[in-house]
């Protein structure tokens, strides 16, 4: 028998109604700039849409020119509704969204299923928003993919890794990062904090804490194996709430990062140091 994992925080987080739906998000691409970069991971925010779409979509745009390359999206984002030990599978054959049903990618999941850091847990997946709300997202940039949907709980940055490099792939493969930065703080005082995270991004430095960034885990593991294979951080957008439709009392931050094969020796050396 065949099983889905079905929206959790559709008519919530982002609208329920298919056109609705693609409207939005087709907005929010056309806000964000043009851009050469060609990403193989990508880290974005997960709040409601009307929140952080708008930063998210900065990330998305640039997937447009290589769609029909990708054929795989590792999706990694933390456990906001359920406590558990390791990096969770849903379980389940597909992911569904108002936009249509997104295949669980079986190759992709043989691949990790057997290392210890790895458990399937349905429960973990059900109300999880994280990488819900990043799958309309890919639906709509994206053509013909599969998806590995991995929650994020107790983990260290060396097991996000160990999944990361079993799944890394070539130009078919897209790894995304759901996290949004920090949490109600004043505005100015989280403008500042982001703006520190956003070094350590950029920078390479696995050493995010989870007041920097709710997805600290997953972001620490994708920053180990970027430097590993030699990647480079580019920010695309850094903003919160209180720039978007929140009051500037206590905000959420946001960023958006774009991560590229870096070809020259100079980058190399940079981030071998």
């Amino acid at each position: 028998m065949f099983t889905k994992r079905l929206p959790a925080v559709a008519g919530l987080f982002y609208p329920d109604d298919c056109q609705v739906l693609g409207d939005e998000i087709n907005r929010y691409l056309g806000l964000a700039s043009d851009s050469e970069l060609i990403p193989k991971a990508l880290i974005v925010p997960h709040a409601g849409y009307i929140y952080s779409g708008v930063i998210a979509a900065t990330g998305y745009r640039l997937l447009r020119s290589i769609a029909t390359r990708i054929r795989r999206v590792v999706l990694l984002g933390p456990a906001h509704r359920v406590a558990f030990r390791g990096l969770a599978l849903p379980g389940v054959d597909s992911f569904v969204t108002p936009l249509g049903q997104v295949d669980i990618d079986a190759d992709a999941v043989e691949r990790i299923k057997n290392l210890p850091q790895v458990i399937i847990n349905t429960q973990a997946h059900e109300p999880e928003h994280s990488l819900e709300v990043q799958v309309p997202f890919l639906q709509t940039t994206l053509t013909e993919f599969k998806l590995l949907p991995l929650v994020v709980g107790m983990a260290s940055t060396e097991e996000v890794a160990e999944v990361l490099n079993c799944v890394w792939g070539g130009e078919e493969t897209l790894i995304v990062i759901s996290s949004d930065l920090t949490h109600y703080l004043p505005y100015e005082t989280a403008k500042s904090e982001d703006s520190k995270t956003a070094l350590s991004i950029l920078q390479l430095r696995p050493q995010i804490n989870h007041e920097q960034a709710c997805g600290a885990t997953p972001i620490n593991g994708l920053l180990a194996v970027a430097r590993q294979h030699h990647l480079t951080a580019h920010l695309l957008d850094l903003r919160n709430s209180g720039d978007t439709a929140g009051s500037h009392h206590q905000v959420v931050g946001y960023g958006a990062f774009a991560f590229t094969e870096s070809h020259s020796p100079q980058e190399r050396r940079q981030y071998a140091t």
